[in-house]
C-alpha cells in the first residue's frame, strides 16, 4: 500500500540543506542529472549516483498506475475486510507468531508495539513477505514520479533516499526493487521512512527490509513507536492509538483493517 509519509522537513534533510528543488517536467536527462548534483551535495557518491541514474529512463506504466491508485480505499469497511482478511491469512499470522515467538518479545520489549499489530501489517502488506513487495527498480520508478509535476517534491525527496539506502550500503541497487510508489520490503517502505525508521535488528551492519524477518518487524514497530503508539492501550478507531497508526496509513478503512486482522490473530 503506497503510504505518503514524508515530512517537507526530512525532504529538505535528504537534499543536504537545500530548498532548491529541481525542475519538474521538459528535459528528462536534464532534470535526472541535477538531481545527481542534489544527491551528491547530499552525502552520496559519484559513484552510487552514476551506477543508479545513468540511462534511466521513465517509466509510463508508473504514471498510469499512479493516476488511478487514488480509488484503492473507495470500498466500504466490511467490503474491503472481507477481501484482505480471510481464515487462511488468519491461520499463517497465528503460525507466524509462534514461529517468531522470541522474536516478537524482543521487538515488544524495546519498541512497546504488540506483536499482533505487527504480523497484521505484515500480512497485509506483503502476505508475510510470500506475497507481491514488487517487481519495479526503485530508481526508475522515484526517478518517473519525480519528474511527473503532480507531487515532485515528494518524489525527488523519496529518490534522493533510495540512493541513500544504497549509500549507506542497506540494499546493493540490484536488489533496490519494489512497487508502482517506490514502497521497498515486506512491509512496504517508502524510502524516506526506510532512512528514517529502519532498524537492523539482527546485527549484521544493514538494515535489509526486503529479507530480514527482525529487520522488517523491529523497523515496523520502530515506525509506530516513534509516531506515538502506546503498548497495552486499546487501538479501534477514535483512540490515541489508532491516530498513531495514521503514520502507517492514513486511510480509516486501512487502519481499521490492522486492527481486525489484529483481533483475529489473538482469536477475538
Amino acid at each position: 500500500m503506497p503510504r505518503l509519509l514524508l515530512a517537507a522537513a526530512f525532504v529538505v534533510s535528504l537534499a543536504g540543506g537545500s530548498a532548491q528543488a529541481a525542475r519538474c517536467g521538459g528535459d528528462f536527462n536534464g532534470f535526472i542529472a541535477s538531481m545527481a548534483q542534489e544527491a551528491q551535495a547530499g552525502g552520496v557518491s559519484g559513484s552510487v549516483t552514476n551506477a543508479a541514474l545513468s540511462g534511466v529512463a521513465p517509466d509510463p506504466a508508473v504514471l498510469a498506475f499512479d493516476r488511478r491508485q487514488r480509488y484503492t480505499f473507495n470500498k466500504t469497511f466490511e467490503q474491503y475486510v472481507s477481501t484482505r482478511v480471510g481464515p487462511g491469512r488468519i491461520n499463517g499470522g497465528r503460525a507466524l507468531l509462534q514461529r517468531h515467538a522470541a522474536l516478537l518479545s524482543r521487538i515488544e520489549q524495546q519498541f512497546g508495539v504488540p506483536r499482533y499489530i505487527l504480523v497484521a501489517i505484515w500480512g497485509l502488506e506483503s502476505d508475510f513477505g510470500k506475497g507481491d513487495t514488487g517487481k519495479l527498480p526503485v530508481i526508475r520508478t522515484l526517478a518517473t514520479l519525480a519528474h511527473d509535476c503532480r507531487r515532485t517534491d515528494l518524489f525527488q525527496g523519496e529518490l534522493l533516499a533510495a540512493l541513500k539506502i544504497v549509500q549507506r550500503g542497506d540494499l546493493p541497487l540490484r536488489d533496490l526493487i519494489g512497487a508502482y510508489a517506490g514502497e521497498i520490503g515486506q512491509t512496504q517502505f517508502l524510502p524516506s521512512s526506510y532512512i528514517k525508521y529502519g532498524v537492523d535488528f539482527d546485527g549484521d551492519g544493514h538494515v535489509d527490509l526486503r529479507h530480514s524477518i527482525p529487520d522488517v518487524l523491529a523497523s515496523t514497530a520502530n515506525l509506530l513507536r516513534t509516531s506515538g503508539f502506546k503498548m497495552g492501550q486499546p487501538y479501534g478507531e477514535g483512540t490515541p492509538n489508532f491516530e498513531a497508526m495514521r503514520e502507517w496509513n492514513r486511510a480509516v478503512v486501512y487502519r481499521k483493517t490492522i486492527g481486525y486482522f489484529a483481533d483475529r490473530l489473538m482469536g477475538q
